[in-house]
């Protein structure tokens, strides 16, 4: 079991651009894939990216291809995610969580963070 705790949420206009962290602790990053998770108030949550640092496979989805960026810092003990070219429906709690695989399918994982809010508005 490991504990996560994400962080860099805020307030963004439309256009621009985050980064979460996701500071993993209580075991080596290496061991563990980690996913990018989202919930807006009223919908499901929506896997959006992970990454397998002993693997290296990364996965993201459409919704969020080609703007977002996982970033795994086995050093550091800590994922990113690079989030550029943010739109209004990008607004969520996000959260990070760790597994045993990288896949975008929550069930998989077993160990969640708290959630950050990120709010994409003018």
């Amino acid at each position: 079991q490991v504990q996560l705790v994400e962080s860099g949420g805020g307030l963004v206009q439309p256009g621009g651009s985050l980064t979460l962290s996701c500071a993993v602790s209580g075991d080596t990053l290496t061991y563990y894939a980690i996913g990018w998770f989202r919930q807006a108030p009223g919908k499901e949550r929506e896997g959006i990216s992970c990454i397998s640092s002993m693997t290296g496979n990364i996965f993201y989805a459409d919704s969020v291809k080609g703007r977002f960026t996982i970033v795994s810092d086995v050093a550091k003990n800590t994922v990113y995610l690079q989030m550029n070219s943010l739109k209004p429906e990008d607004t969520a709690v996000y959260y990070c969580a760790a597994g045993a695989r990288a896949t975008l399918m929550g069930a998989s994982y077993d160990d969640w963070g708290q959630g950050t809010q990120v709010t994409v508005s003018s």
